[in-house]
């Protein structure tokens, strides 16, 4: 029996899905895994083993480590083949860490967010300043950070209070 997280991967894919800055082609039962913006290329290093993904991730396209793996500088030039759905699933875990189960939740609807202020709120000790920080000085913020092109591939769910909206 297929748990939630592998029920909404499988309906998502099709022939090609897209996961962050990976694309997923399905074909005869593999996987293919790739950069996205690698898939017309054919010059790619190949890999076949789902925890070479840890590798692939690790660094950008100029050998700097990648602390946040959800940020938009995932390297490119390689191919990850997988036979089995277990194995993409790992994958795409070492690729994206948690992000599966919040696909899964958002996917089914189940997916809540909780108000950055109130977020900030919650915060003690040396984090405490942060509950301070204006509206103005989050939209900056927001505006700023928090945008696929640059700073983070996840899509704002979250409102900044009760009275604002979504920001994504």
């Amino acid at each position: 029996m297929l748990s939630v997280i592998e029920r909404a991967l499988q309906a998502a894919l099709t022939d090609r899905f897209h996961f962050g800055q990976i694309l997923i082609r399905k074909t005869n039962g593999s996987f293919f895994l790739s950069h996205r913006d690698d898939e017309v290329r054919t010059d790619l290093q190949t890999f076949r083993n789902a925890e070479e993904a840890v590798e692939i991730a690790k660094y950008d396209d100029a050998g700097n480590y990648r602390s946040l793996k959800t940020a938009p500088n995932l390297r490119h030039g390689w191919r990850l083949e997988v036979a089995t759905f277990p194995e993409l699933k790992r994958a795409l875990d070492y690729f994206y860490p948690g992000r599966l189960a919040v696909f899964a939740a958002w996917r089914n609807g189940q997916l809540q967010a909780t108000q950055l202020r109130e977020t900030l709120e919650r915060q003690s000790g040396m984090y405490r300043v942060a509950a301070k920080i204006s509206g103005e000085q989050i939209d900056n913020v927001v505006g700023n950070f928090c945008r696929s092109d640059s700073g983070c591939l996840r899509t704002i769910l979250w409102k900044r209070d009760q009275q604002s909206t979504i920001a994504s």
